[in-house]
């Protein structure tokens, strides 16, 4: 970064930083783990299969409902303490996503050092109810089964 001079740089992630959470909800303050290597770049370089299984909810219904590719969702984290048993997520609209970056983008003007955001609605919507609402908007059914982990 010194070589080249850059002064600002913003990193967009996952909470999938964060490894296995420490606690819960996660905040700006857990700890950046790494124990577990979730993007598909990361996946790639240590010889995993960008073009298999995704193992994410967007990708795998796409994979079932649009392409037809697979016949169905596996569901495979159904022992959670929520409504439904399964995982809760906070998903964030594009707009909003694009707003937190230029916000973040201002913030360059402090020179204010290491600042992390993690940005979200602050509410959580569980692996069922995303697919239930994936069903609604596409029209079509999305098969889903319960697996084991």
């Amino acid at each position: 970064m010194e070589e080249f001079n850059v002064k600002n740089f913003l990193f967009s992630s996952s909470a999938t930083v964060y490894g296995s959470p420490k606690y819960l909800p996660l905040d700006e303050k857990h700890p950046c783990t790494g124990d577990a290597i979730t993007n598909p770049y990361g996946k790639n370089l240590i010889g995993e299969d960008p073009i298999g299984r995704p193992n994410n909810i967007m990708p795998y219904v796409t994979q079932v409902a649009a392409v037809g590719r697979l016949p169905h969702v596996n569901v495979t984290d159904t022992d959670y303490d929520t409504s439904d048993r399964t995982g809760v997520r906070d998903y964030i609209h594009v707009v909003h996503f694009a707003t937190g970056h230029i916000t973040c983008m201002k913030k360059f003007k402090e020179n204010c050092g290491l600042q992390i955001y993690n940005l979200g609605i602050g509410k959580g919507c569980s692996i069922l109810e995303m697919i239930k609402i994936l069903e609604k908007v596409s029209g079509k059914t999305i098969a889903y089964k319960e697996c084991p982990r």
